[in-house]
């Protein structure tokens, strides 16, 4: 199951970067929860379910453009999967660059993304998939 849980990341991270949101809602589970603490997000939030994902990305897109979701490293953690992500995006309003660099930790149920929680680093995440972290 692993490496189909790996490749569904892929599909999922291919969704984000094109902004392909209905590609990305049809990748989730209808119970999906997606975690995004204060330090990453001016809406910081627990969004719950699909509308809750709709709900997430029209708010970013709200205060960014041209954003990039750039899955530099995925790792394999069994019943999860770990994801390095270089996020890139210009402020909608002041046209400033952001580069914000974080990981997520993706579950699965059903063959679908249940869960996406948000770390500050690889390590962290991979520590709390229980992947040693070098």
């Amino acid at each position: 199951m692993s490496q189909e849980n790996v490749e569904l990341v892929r599909r999922l991270a291919k969704a984000i970067d094109g902004w392909n949101i209905d590609a990305v809602v049809s990748l989730v589970h209808p119970d999906f929860e997606a975690y995004v603490p204060p330090e990453f997000s001016a809406e910081p939030d627990t969004y719950r379910g699909r509308d809750g994902i709709r709900r997430y990305f029209d708010s970013f897109e709200v205060a960014m453009d041209e954003i990039r979701y750039d899955p530099v490293e995925i790792w394999d953690a069994g019943d999860s999967v770990v994801v390095a992500v270089r996020l890139t995006a210009r402020g909608r309003q002041t046209s400033i660059p952001v580069e914000q660099r974080f990981a997520h930790l993706w579950g699965f149920r059903d063959g679908m993304a249940i869960g996406v929680r948000t770390y500050a680093s690889a390590s962290e995440a991979l520590e709390a998939a229980g992947l040693p972290t070098e």
